[in-house]
Order: C-alpha cells, then structure tokens, then sequence
C-alpha cells in the first residue's frame, strides 16, 4: 500500500478556442490520502477530479507543487515500479486483444504471464462473477458491463499498490451499477490496497469511500465521512450538492437576532448577524412535516413524485412563488392543486451567508 500526499498543486491548462486563455484546473491542492485508505473525489463535472487524478497517475504533470508516493517524490519514481492499477469510464480495451491478453498485459512483461489464470480466478472468487468465461474473447464481443469487468480484472492483475478509478460506472444502466459497486468494494476489502476514486455520484461516493472530498474549481470545499458532510455542511455548496433530493432553500434578512422569512417565519439564528444581513435557511425535504391548519403555512401542491424504492413522495409545492420540496411517507394520497400546512423542523435547519455562502455556526 501506498501513501498520497499533494502538496501546493497547482494545473493549468490553455483554452485554444479562446486565443489560448489560461484556465485553471487546480490551485493550491493539498491532500494525504493513507495507507489503505479509500477516497472519494467528489464533485460537478469540470470540477478537476480528472485532471486531480492523472496527475496522481503521473500521467500529468503540476506546474507547480510537489505529489508524494510514501514521502518519496513521484518523478523520482520509475514508472514500472508506482505499483498503479487504474480503470477509466471507456475501458480503454485494445480491439484486437482477446481479454485473457489484456488482464495479463502486465504479467506477460514481466515473463510472469502463467500467474494470469490465478490472478482470474481470485477475482472471480471475490466478485462472485465468472470472469474466465469472458477471457477468450475481444472487446467487440463484450457489453459495457462485461468490458468494464475485465479493465477491473486487468487493474488488479499485477503487483498492486494504489488504485485509481475515473467514474468507472458512468457508461452503464443502473441495475448493472448497482452490482458493479458490490463487486468493487469486495475487491477493495480483499485486496486492502489505497484508493482514490473519481465520481459525481452520491451512491457511488457512499459505496466505496471511507473519506469523501468534496471539489469545486479545482479546491476542496470539504472533506469527511459522508454522514457528517451532509448533516454539517460548511457552506451552502456543500448542502447543496449533497442529499437527494436536494436542500430547500429560502431567502430572508435578520431582524432583532432572528431570520425574518416574512410567512415562512421566523427562527433565532446559531450567531448574533447585524439587522438587515441576507441570510438562507436551508432545510432539506424530510425536515418538512404536513401538519393542521391552524399550525402551518399553506402551500399549494404543483407535482408529486413517487420514489417507491426509497418508499416516499416528493411533493414540489410554492406559496407566492416560493418553491420548496416536502418529502412525506408512500401511501398518504396528494393531489395537484390541493393545498397543504406546512411546519418546518427548526432544530434541522442550516443557515448561510447569502453572500458568501458560509454556514452560520
């Protein structure tokens, strides 16, 4: 296993459709990723993920700041030896290798080619999935399930060190995700090997992760377990981008130490914030409850969405064009342009700058 350290990275890149203007794809990036240890990279797209990951891989280069394998610098690392397995979101499967060719690749330079059967059947073993049945053939002859199976096997078929995956599942159906994710993180555990993983996917990201960081032009907004990022937000881009579905949010301005949301109410804010101030609540759609008339503030119902796996509706609903979100429990009847009372679960609320958008502790 190996130790990632980034420290000071900085990436830019030249847009040539705009007379080559300078963007930049990371700043300033400092991150350790443990021994063992499972990271998440999470984040919108063009968020630098990619970008982040190639340049751990050594398939890019910083200009600026330093990357570290176990506190060695990585140039001064020969290629052969960085011990990395990486899988992309196209496969990257050469089209005329049968698969038993392409899992073996590394083997075979090594002159170690007759370890790749063994190196099959662990993984078979681990997955519960039949791999060798896939080794005779090429990549034309393969789904998008059974490629993505085989670039796996061929990552954990040499001596390995650290995993890198780029949204691995991102060209598959979601039944076949959903497994992939299992059969990921059973070799995960079996292999205990450091990982960093790539995705803009919130299920993903929970499945495999033991630290999540969440990115956004090219910085860490945030970084933790999943639990304590969607409770406790540090700002309102996190609390947006994670949860689904996602956050309420409502504007209103402080009055005599509390947010004055006009007919939403009022709540006493975490931290005294001058009279006047701009300030967001956000309460996300599970904290909303359907009460009595006479205790809350009527909205009226524009759609409700079933999610029967998750065994609730989402009701979308407006007040003076205010929109909001109340998630309530399957079996309860809705209809659209009946009105509902709403209360508001005070103790869950988030509040934010709505300027900056940083959480008000």
């Amino acid at each position: 296993m190996r130790t990632i350290t980034l420290e000071n990275v900085c990436k830019t890149f030249y847009d040539k459709s705009r007379k080559l203007t300078p963007v930049l794809a990371i700043k300033d990036f400092n991150l350790r990723v443990e021994n063992g240890e499972a990271v998440v990279l999470l984040g919108p797209s063009g968020c630098g993920k990619t970008t982040l990951l190639r340049l751990i891989a050594g398939l890019d280069h910083p200009d600026s700041g330093e990357i570290y394998y176990n506190d060695v610098p990585l140039d001064a690392i020969p290629i052969e030896e960085r011990g990395i397995g990486m899988v992309f979101q196209n496969y990257v499967l050469i089209p005329h290798w049968e698969s038993r060719k392409t899992v073996g690749f590394f083997l075979r330079l090594r002159d170690r080619e007759d370890e790749v059967p063994a190196h099959v059947e662990t993984v078979a073993k681990i997955t519960g999935v039949d791999i060798e049945s896939l080794m005779g053939r090429f990549p034309r002859n393969l789904s998008g399930g059974e490629k993505q199976r085989v670039s796996i096997a061929r990552a954990f078929a040499r001596d390995l060190e650290l995993l890198l995956f780029d949204e691995p599942f991102a060209n598959l159906d979601a039944k076949f995700r959903a497994q992939a994710r299992v059969e990921l993180k059973r070799l995960i555990q079996e292999f205990n090997v450091t990982l960093v993983y790539v995705t803009h996917d919130q299920v993903e990201a929970m499945s495999v992760a033991d630290r999540i960081v969440v990115m956004d032009a090219g910085r860490i907004i945030q970084a933790g377990a999943y639990e304590n990022l969607h409770a406790n937000p540090d700002n309102l881009f996190v609390a947006e981008f994670l949860g689904t579905p996602t956050i309420n949010k409502f504007w209103g301005v402080v009055s005599d130490g509390e947010w004055d949301g006009s007919y939403m109410g009022r709540a006493r804010l975490p931290r005294r914030r001058p009279n006047g101030c701009e300030v967001i609540v956000g309460i996300r759609p599970d904290h909303i409850r359907i009460c009595e008339e006479a205790n809350g503030i009527p909205a009226t119902i524009d759609r409700v969405t079933p999610y029967y796996a998750e065994k609730f509706n989402l009701l979308e609903v407006w007040l003076r064009k205010r929109r909001w979100q109340i998630q309530v429990p399957l079996g309860q009847s809705f209809v659209p342009g009946d009105t509902v009372y709403c209360r508001l679960d005070w103790s869950r609320a988030l509040f934010f700058e709505a300027t900056t958008g940083t959480r008000i502790r």
